[in-house]
């Protein structure tokens, strides 16, 4: 038996895997920072007198109309749909970009942001238990610590001990946004083996703006609120340029990002990664809005950020399917 060496040669095949492993890590990362600069864009916002709803409805809708006008000049064949992607398509847009946004508000609204934060990042485990028990794919046991150890660090970022009252019909929309967060994963996985990345974003987006326009449409927003000036990290930013900035770095951008990072790794996979955006949302809350880091945050932050490597390391591990 001839023993492994430091200087044994990459061959072609793990060198490949390895680069499209980091690639796809990247592409998770960025699109972590632009998801998570939503909250400190957003937030100034809904302080001016905007609603939750309002905000999610216009930056939904902004996006669509971004995405659609670029792909339309472009790449006009990518607007093509094939009849038989059409349930994947509306699947993602309304499971992937308007349930999970006005479930997460509905839930805001009856917990602490904090729970309800906890509770929609557990569609790792959803994700994970689907692969496992519908899929019938073995996972590696260190991807199942991973993803217990990067929720533990979730929680104590979200500080979820200071709020440990449910409210249940609150517990019912976190869960549905648990629920919808994992569909967004498993059925933009699948989506993305058929549909060109951009093509499904630029639709999800267009049926998703038209399932929130429904409940809070876009023209309805105030024009004096609009038009108003916002404290945004000491500047004094008028309202719609922050509403249009969320719209394309943390919208249109972070849903590019997210969707072809699911092109390199698999669901379970990028959805434990993607717990890194509260880290990213709390430090730029810290830098932009004041919102001081408290220890327990930190330390959070470095057991989350912990398990999300633990997991990346473990995918590198080739899974085996149980048959039947």
């Amino acid at each position: 038996m001839t023993a492994t060496t430091s200087t044994s040669p990459i061959t072609p095949v793990t060198g490949v895997m390895n680069t499209t492993v980091t690639r796809g890590t990247l592409l998770v990362v960025f699109a972590s920072v632009c998801f998570g600069a939503s909250g400190p864009l957003v937030k100034p916002t809904m302080d001016a007198g905007l609603s939750p709803q309002q905000v999610a409805s216009f930056r939904i809708a902004v996006a669509a109309v971004l995405l659609l006008a670029f792909v339309a000049v472009t790449r006009p064949g990518l607007l093509k749909v094939r009849r038989g992607d059409l349930p994947l398509l509306l699947g993602y847009g309304l499971f992937g970009v308007a349930a999970v946004q006005l479930l997460y508000f509905a839930a805001v609204s009856r917990l602490p942001i904090g729970v309800a934060m906890l509770i929609e990042f557990t569609s790792p485990v959803i994700v994970a238990l689907w692969v496992r028990f519908v899929r019938r794919v073995v996972l590696p046991a260190r991807m199942w610590i991973g993803t217990a150890v990067a929720l533990l660090g979730l929680a104590m970022v979200a500080q979820v001990w200071q709020g440990l009252r449910m409210d249940a019909l609150g517990l019912l929309f976190g869960i549905g946004t648990a629920l919808c967060s994992a569909a967004y994963f498993l059925v933009g996985e699948r989506a993305v083996s058929t549909i060109p990345a951009l093509g499904l974003v630029t639709w999800g987006m267009v049926i998703g703006a038209f399932v929130i326009a429904v409940i809070a449409p876009p023209w309805s927003l105030p024009g004096d609120i609009l038009g108003a000036d916002a404290l945004f990290g000491g500047w004094h930013v008028p309202v719609w340029v922050l509403l249009v900035t969320c719209a394309v770095v943390s919208t249109a951008v972070a849903y590019l990002l997210s969707i072809n990072a699911l092109r390199l790794l698999p669901a379970n996979v990028v959805s434990v990664l993607a717990v890194c955006e509260p880290i990213v949302a709390t430090t730029l809350a810290w830098l932009m809005l004041g919102q001081a880091l408290t220890v327990g945050q930190l330390a959070g932050a470095v057991v989350l950020l912990a398990g999300a490597t633990v997991v990346q390391l473990a995918s590198r591990r080739p899974a085996q399917v149980t048959p039947g």
